[in-house]
């Protein structure tokens, strides 16, 4: 076998390998999801009020029938979290017998947006519409209708309290049962208030993390939920017909009668806010709060928990399926219409000496500090540039608030880093041996187009591939706060919009990977580890600011801010993992363009999928 012969059966067979993990691991997946088939699960889309609409996934439990009716619960993610997010607790509740409907909350996933600009309050995101349907409906014939509950974090839990509030005025109005039978707020005090408790006809549980990052903004300013007046009135609000108070709240009892719908417990796990739905303590609570509440025994532990799993194999199947984007265009680039878009590998760069060393590492801490000082700044700012997606208002004008804020950091950022790049270049590396076609930058306007082409098309199969697995196991790429997750067509035209801009950045990195970090004698590995560390260094340090000052002061240091630095622990993922693409693709191409534009496509619109979207209807 000859050597082109040998290079291409080996690439091939990595590409074959890359894509059975992902088709493997997918399936595996889905058999966690649906506790090894006993549990259907579907996705479904209900007609809501005012022409809008939820999209939720089903899981229906095969022990629900006619005959056998079993009971329901609502799962609300909260603000930028879709469906699939909570999918650990909707299938441990599926996995025991309890039908679950999760919903993507409106302007959120697949729903559409609310024409209510506070929609977790007034409509529980979507949460009231369904379980109006699910108690009107005859469909529903396997769902007990006496006991229906909702579940949420943080907005979700909102959304919950905020049902358990609103069904409870018509309960009280009708003078019969509370259609919700009992609420679980997880994350979530701010509406635990006399007005909204006064009016709750059911059975409530809250689980608060000790080490919330928004504790600031409770009465006590902390998440010691023992003394917390918040859950102090919860309490109190189910003691009312014994005519007893509580003065302090005794960690995981159950108080009142779940008979008459007055039972309340407070949980207060030591967590951070956004890992509270993913550890085994707080979702082995809640699951012993349904447990008791629906009176079943499933004959599982509460401990017994198998969600990890899943978030495993869709960990594996993300990195398979990222994987097979270089194999993949190393193929097609010994097509004939890609064939030109291959050139030698350009010289490396002479490795800095002296002077030279000095200016690289004052370079690499002056854009970490760029990096991490200019992120709270340009997402306040971010607010006052887009005011209708800022206020929850339906626009075609940059409709994702949160990403509106990562948009403006990635392009002041990587227009600060073209500046240094040139600045350095100009004033010290033209005079020691660095030459501009080291830095694989010649092309021509066909070449563009050509490479584009090619980018357009590792699009397309990635994420056709996410839509293939997505159809045959109902799962996607997915590990706790990452997640590439199936679209809507309409993201198409948002894409439009902000991949261009979000390219400046994307075009900056790929230019200091490969011409400013690629020294000649350098081991590639470590090579990428720096670049890799140089990509996310600066948002890290906005991480470790937030957290020691929370550690020392038990108040975050970016208070109003704090949503867009827990956002980070999505984005800096994306942000170490770009610079191998960018030089993967740069050592098949000897360019610097194929990189960028693949990835921008790529991540970009995974990052449209997974966020807050207020389009209109």
């Amino acid at each position: 076998m000859g050597e082109v012969a040998r290079q291409r059966f080996s690439i091939n067979w990595l590409l074959i390998a890359c894509l059975l993990v992902v088709f493997i691991s997918s399936f595996l997946a889905s058999l966690v999801q649906s506790s090894g088939g006993r549990v259907q699960v579907h996705e479904i889309k209900i007609p809501t009020q005012n022409g809008q609409w939820v999209v939720a996934d089903l899981f229906k439990p095969r022990s629900a029938t006619k005959k056998s009716p079993a009971p329901l619960v609502v799962v609300v993610p909260g603000f930028q979290r879709s469906k699939e997010t909570l999918s650990n607790i909707s299938l441990e509740l599926a996995r025991r017998g309890i039908v679950v409907i999760a919903i993507d909350p409106y302007a959120q996933g697949g729903s559409s947006s609310s024409m209510s600009k506070q929609s977790a309050t007034t409509e529980g995101y979507g949460m009231f519409a369904v379980v109006n349907y699910v108690y009107d409906t005859p469909n529903l014939n396997y769902v007990d209708k006496s006991r229906i509950a909702a579940t949420g974090h943080s907005a979700g839990g909102n959304a919950a309290i905020r049902g358990a509030n609103y069904f409870g005025k018509i309960a009280r109005k009708n003078d019969k049962p509370c259609i919700l039978s009992a609420v679980f707020v997880s994350g979530y005090l701010q509406t635990l208030t006399d007005n909204v408790l006064k009016q709750v006809r059911c059975n409530v549980g809250i689980s608060y993390a000790l080490y919330d990052e928004g504790a600031y903004r409770n009465e006590l300013k902390n998440g010691d939920m023992r003394f917390a007046p918040e859950a102090l009135r919860l309490v109190n609000s189910g003691l009312v017909e014994s005519g007893t108070e509580v003065k302090e709240v005794e960690i995981g009892r159950y108080y009142g009668n779940k008979d008459n719908r007055t039972l309340r417990v407070v949980f207060n796990e030591g967590l951070l806010h956004p890992f509270q739905p993913y550890a085994i303590e707080p979702t082995a609570n809640q699951l012993d709060y349904f447990e008791r509440v629906f009176e079943i025994d499933s004959g599982i532990s509460s401990k017994d928990q198998i969600w990890y799993w899943k978030e495993f194999l869709t960990l594996v199947s993300s990195i398979a399926a990222l994987l097979t984007l270089v194999p993949l265009a190393r193929l097609l680039l010994k097509l004939p219409l890609f064939m030109d878009l291959v050139h030698p590998l350009p010289e490396a760069l002479p490795r800095p000496q002296g002077v030279g060393k000095i200016i690289f590492w004052s370079l690499f801490v002056l854009s970490a500090l760029v990096a991490c000082f200019s992120y709270i700044p340009l997402a306040e700012l971010s607010q006052k540039l887009f005011v209708a997606a800022s206020s929850r208002e339906q626009t075609w004008f940059f409709p994702q608030r949160m990403n509106n804020a990562v948009m403006l950091w990635a392009v002041f950022n990587g227009t600060v880093g073209f500046l240094l790049f040139f600045l350095s270049y100009h004033y010290h590396g033209r005079l020691h041996g660095v030459r501009p076609e080291m830095w694989g930058i010649k092309t021509n306007l066909a070449e563009i187009a050509c490479t584009f082409l090619l980018a357009c098309l590792l699009f397309a199969f990635f994420f056709q591939l996410l839509f293939t697995v997505h159809y045959f196991f109902h799962v996607d790429y997915r590990f706790v706060f990452f997640g590439a997750r199936v679209f809507q067509p309409v993201m198409f035209l948002l894409l439009s919009i902000y991949a261009p801009i979000f390219f400046v950045f994307f075009l900056s990195n790929s230019l200091r990977v490969n011409g400013a970090m690629r020294f000649d004698g350098d081991k590639e590995w470590k090579s990428m580890l720096l670049a890799g560390s140089a990509n996310t260094v600066g948002l890290l340090l906005i991480l470790i600011v937030q957290y020691s000052v929370f550690a020392f002061t038990g108040t975050v240091y970016w208070t109003d801010g704090w949503l867009y630095v827990n956002l980070l622990f999505a984005v800096v993922p994306i942000m170490f993992i770009l610079p191998y693409f960018n030089r993967y693709f740069f050592q098949l191409t000897g360019r610097i363009y194929l990189g960028p534009m693949a990835t921008c496509l790529i991540f970009v619109m995974i990052l449209l999928s997974n966020t807050v979207c207020y389009i209109p209807l």
